[in-house]
């Protein structure tokens, strides 16, 4: 199994090198590709990154040197996947200070729009469907602490791991999650829950190892599924009934 390059000690960061890595449009859609905490093949990784199939491997060759994704051997097949969640924080952060491109067609709205709706930030859920099942713990007063919106006047920037808020499972939330088969270790009342601030909904979603066993248990009762668009998430038919019934605290 392949690691990430070993930092030595001493003198500066080399940046240069690094942000070499996010500095072709290609690279950043493959980066994008696995963002959501997969490990893919080189060919469907090319599909869903949409670069040539003939030039994958020599970007995820540049990427592998430069640190930012490692290579799984599983048995006759080679498996790609982001080497550390701080890659997917400099995508995040370089989307906050990118200016956006002009949407131009009807793909580029699909795929803006399906963002929007729903998408992974690595394993836990993001965009409106993030925002809404953290809206709904808030709601249902499983989760204390703040009131889920993004507040300007705080230390917390948009698209970016808060730190302002101490967010909290209460002992009914901790029950009610344990129901749903979320590890006994993630559910103690006096841990902080780590918390997003997401980009398109200027709203907190959850994040954590808690965000991600909450996102692994809605894929395992196949309430939520991926889009086509890569990092796009879409509640299915059959998960809308127990969501729409989760966000109802009338």
């Amino acid at each position: 199994m392949s690691t990430a390059r070993e930092v030595p000690t001493g003198g500066e960061p080399d940046l240069a090198v690094v942000a070499a890595g996010f500095a072709d449009p290609r690279r950043i859609r493959v980066l994008m590709a696995l963002a959501d905490g997969r490990a893919l093949p080189a060919g469907r990784l090319a599909a869903e990154a949409g670069v040539a199939a003939s030039t994958i491997s020599n970007h995820l060759s540049r990427l592998r040197d430069q640190g930012l994704v490692i290579a799984e051997q599983h048995g006759r097949h080679r498996y790609y996947r982001l080497s550390t969640p701080d890659v997917d924080g400099v995508l995040e952060a370089l989307a906050r200070l990118a200016p956006r491109e002009p949407i131009t067609s009807l793909r580029q709205h699909t795929r803006a729009h399906a963002l929007r709706k729903g998408r992974t930030c690595y394993q836990h859920l993001a965009g409106q469907l993030g925002v809404d099942v953290f809206q709904a713990l808030l709601d249902r007063r499983w989760v204390v602490g703040g009131d889920g919106h993004h507040h300007p006047d705080t230390d917390d920037r948009l698209s970016a791991p808060g730190h302002a808020i101490d967010y909290r499972l209460t002992p009914e939330g901790a029950a009610a999650l344990s129901d749903w088969g979320l590890p006994q270790r993630l559910l103690r009342v006096d841990t902080t829950l780590r918390y997003c601030t997401d980009w398109t909904e200027q709203a907190h979603h959850l994040a954590g190892a808690h965000g991600s066993a909450l996102a692994t248990f809605l894929f395992e009762q196949g309430w939520i599924a991926r889009g086509t668009t890569p990092r796009s998430v879409a509640v299915t038919e059959s998960g809308r009934p127990h969501l729409d019934r989760l966000c109802d605290t009338a």
